[in-house]
């Protein structure tokens, strides 16, 4: 375990756990926006404009570095994936940039109610569209019904992401960022008791609401996605589940008595979980069953220095993002 493929792939890894619990939040945030109401709507959006407002474009440098590690690390799984779910990764690339537009014009543009419903809807929309796109096409990755012959995709460009299985996993992936973002929002300390409390009910519904779409992408991967169904029950499979499930529970058990912190570290401890149980129910393919990380793996003089950038740039990447999150969040959300 200790090839260099393997210390790449960890890499990529955590930089998709970090884009997660970070962008992830943000795409929920506007979720929340879109569905704000009541008599503190105003107030509930306000505090999602603070929240995220100074770092959304920071989060989405963990999506820049995912697809750097796995162009440069792993070219042909980065080809095969490009070219196969080309559709729903455009899809994605529109609703990222959507969603970017949308919440910059709300803020610079005319403050008249009509114009800013209408950026807040985009904004919502987008937010909702993105990550749902980006949960089918990370499920059409475990299909197995993505073939490649000779380095070439020979199974079309709708095969995997229409499947049940990758749809599932798209309400999920909705569901977590929702859940997150929620969960986050009840530690704003700027944000009044009442709009506190709003999103502390929002967080405890959506982590009960995640219990059955869990169970549905589940119950689809025993003939959707055979290899995660397999590794996620036997051997260690079923220690990680649960571990995770001890985890969502300490979170609504937070939620519900207020320790905001407690579920704000058990959401984070899930979803790295719940992406870490993925990662390893699927290894070693990158896309099952035709492309492993033995044979796209680039060159060990690339991997090599592959390494090496990302721990210097690690140096450099990490204090920054934290100074930015002390400078813009306060010292009280540290």
């Amino acid at each position: 375990m200790n090839q260099p493929e393997h210390i790449v792939a960890a890499f990529l890894l955590l930089a998709l756990i970090f884009y997660a619990v970070t962008g992830g939040a943000d795409f929920g945030g506007g979720m929340w926006d879109l569905l704000a109401s009541g008599p503190r709507a105003a107030a509930q959006r306000n505090a999602i404009t603070k929240a995220i407002g100074p770092i959304w474009e920071a989060d989405h440098v963990w999506l820049i570095l995912v697809v750097v590690i796995l162009f440069t690390g792993f070219p042909p799984a980065f080809g095969t994936i490009m070219t196969a779910l080309h559709i729903p990764i455009t899809f994605m690339l529109i609703g990222i940039v959507l969603r970017g537009s949308a919440f910059i014009f709300r803020k610079y543009d005319t403050k008249e109610p009509e114009v800013q419903q209408r950026w807040s809807t985009m904004f919502g929309a987008a937010s909702f569209f993105t990550p749902f796109v980006q949960g089918i096409t990370l499920g059409a990755l475990a299909t197995g019904q993505i073939r490649v012959v000779n380095g070439s995709v020979t199974t079309g460009f709708f095969a995997g992401w229409l499947t049940p299985f990758a749809l599932a996993c798209g309400f999920f992936a909705l569901g977590l960022c929702g859940f997150l973002a929620a969960t986050y929002l009840t530690l704003d300390p700027e944000a009044e008791p009442q709009v506190q409390n709003d999103f502390r009910l929002r967080a405890f519904w959506s982590g009960l609401a995640l219990i059955p779409v869990a169970l549905g992408v589940f119950i689809t991967s025993k003939t959707g996605a055979p290899d995660i169904f397999h590794g996620l029950t036997s051997g260690w499979g079923v220690v990680l589940v649960s571990v995770t499930s001890c985890f969502a529970a300490i979170a609504l058990v937070g939620l519900w008595l207020r320790r905001f912190r407690v579920a704000q570290i058990a959401a984070i401890a899930e979803v790295t979980l719940i992406l870490a149980g993925w990662s390893l129910a699927q290894y070693p393919n990158l896309v099952t069953p035709d492309v492993t990380l033995l044979n796209a793996a680039a060159p060990i003089a690339t991997l090599r220095l592959l390494m090496i950038a990302l721990c210097l740039g690690a140096v450099i990447l990490l204090p920054s993002l934290a100074f930015l999150y002390y400078l813009f969040k306060g010292k009280e959300s540290l």
